[in-house]
Formats: structure tokens, sequence, C-alpha cells
């Protein structure tokens, strides 16, 4: 099983190269699922993953001009505070088993495993959803409401903090569908302000945990091999292709988790 993981770490970086999120979508079911680590221990372990690699994926938009970081940083600043509060004070206040109802019993794992997969399955409908896109860069940075931008970086900041991943899969569907930037500049952008949220997101998570450096420094290695892969790839696939991809997938991880927590458990 460990084999798998460790191939599908490799996926994780894919993902996020080309598409600008995912990799998180992938990263907490296979250290929750494979990996047998605990789901509060593994959102954090998700945050330092995915940051690192978006850190470095992003280096490749930023080179071709496919990355916003004035728009990164606007929704960057109050997203990463409300990351960083979540996981630091809100997080250790919410009890192990929080609810009964009958035989089931909602406890703090299962919960933060439910609340993921909707967030992914009401994402995944703006992303799948065909929308004409506006090619021009320059012309779509004209029109970017930056007031708006804040707003909608406190509230995704404050679901990604609570989920414990880089929020990619929320970023782009808000990036394409409310600040209309083309997918590849939202895909460069996104990659941005996951970096910045993920990492000062850990941060709130260190004293909070035991770490396993090795095993995450391994992961992480690999994960930056499919960045590697998926930056080459990235120059064959054009913007319509990856919008409804993203929500596919989205939505097929989202329904899987659901089953898994609901029915499977």
């Amino acid at each position: 099983m460990d084999l798998i993981g460790y191939i599908l770490a490799i996926a994780i970086g894919l993902l996020l190269s080309l598409l600008g999120g995912g990799g998180s979508i992938l990263t907490v079911p296979v250290l929750v699922y494979i990996f047998s680590i605990d789901p509060a221990l593994a959102t954090a372990y998700s945050l330092l993953i995915v940051g690192i690699t978006s850190a470095v994926a992003s280096i490749n938009y930023l080179r071709k001009g496919l990355a916003s970081p004035k728009t990164a940083l606007f929704f960057s600043f109050p997203s990463f505070i409300m990351v960083f509060s979540t996981r630091k004070y809100f997080m250790p206040l919410i009890p192990n088993e929080i609810v009964r109802f009958g035989d089931f019993i909602l406890t703090k794992n299962t919960l933060i495993m439910l609340t993921f997969a909707l967030l992914m399955v009401l994402a995944s409908k703006s992303m799948i959803r065909k929308r004409q896109e506006v090619d021009n860069i320059s012309e779509a940075m004209k029109r970017v409401n930056y007031s708006l931008i804040f707003i909608e970086g406190l509230i995704v900041g404050t679901l990604t903090g609570f989920v414990g991943v880089g929020g990619g899969f929320l970023i782009i569907p808000v990036l394409t569908n409310f600040v209309k930037l083309p997918m590849k500049l939202a895909v460069g952008t996104s990659l941005m302000i996951i970096a910045i949220n993920s990492l000062i997101g850990f941060t709130g998570d260190l004293g909070n945990h035991q770490m396993n450096w090795t095993f995450l420094g391994t992961f992480i290695g690999l994960a930056l091999v499919g960045v590697l892969i998926g930056t080459t790839l990235s120059k064959r696939l054009d913007n319509q292709q990856l919008k409804p991809a993203f929500g596919w997938f989205t939505l097929v991880m989202g329904t899987w988790i659901l089953i898994k927590e609901l029915i499977l458990k």
C-alpha cells in the first residue's frame, strides 16, 4: 500500500502543476486511507506538502507571465490570516466526539472529511459547466475587482483552514467564474495563493502535532517529480481541456469520500 501512496505523491505534483489545484484533493485521502494517518494530522501534512509543491510549480507560470502576483497578494492576505487563525485557534477547540445520532457518531475527523468532500462536489459544478473564456490576459486583468477578491479570500481562507488543504479546488472556480481570469492565468495565480496560504497555515500546526519529517521529505520529493512532468505536459494542453477535466476529477473524488465516510465506514 505504501508503494501506491508514493506513486500517488507523483500524481499530486502533476495535478498541481497542470491544474493549479487538485493536489490537496488527493493528498488528504492518500494520507488518511493509504498511509493510515489521523485526519487531523493528515491535514497538517497536506498543508506543507501542497505548499512547497505549489511554490515550485508557480515558478514556471511566473516565468511565462501566466500568473498575477497582485491578484495573488490581494487574495492571500485575508486568506492566510483566516487559514492560520483557523488552524491555530479554532481547530483545537473542536471536540473529538461532536454528537451522536443513534449508532452514528459524528467525530471531528469525520466532520473534516465530510466538509472536505461536500466542498469538492459543490466546486466541481462550476468547473464542469462550459463558459466562454477571455483569452486576452491584459484585457482580463483590467476587469479585476480587488475588493471582491479580498472578501473571497476571507471566505476561502476559513474553509481551507478547516479542511487543511491548499484550496485550489475552491480558488480556481473563484478566479475563473467570479474574477473572470482565463484558465491558465488562474492556474498560475492559484499556485501562488496556495503556496502562501498552505505554508503559513502549516505554521499554525507546529506544536500541535508530532511530525514525521523523514516521511514528509520523501513525499514532497516525489511530488516535485510530478511537478516536473506536469510542467512539460502543460505546454501541450489548452484552457478548454483543463477546466472541465479538473471539475470532473473533483466531483469523482468528492463523491468517493462521501461514500467512504457515510456508507463504507
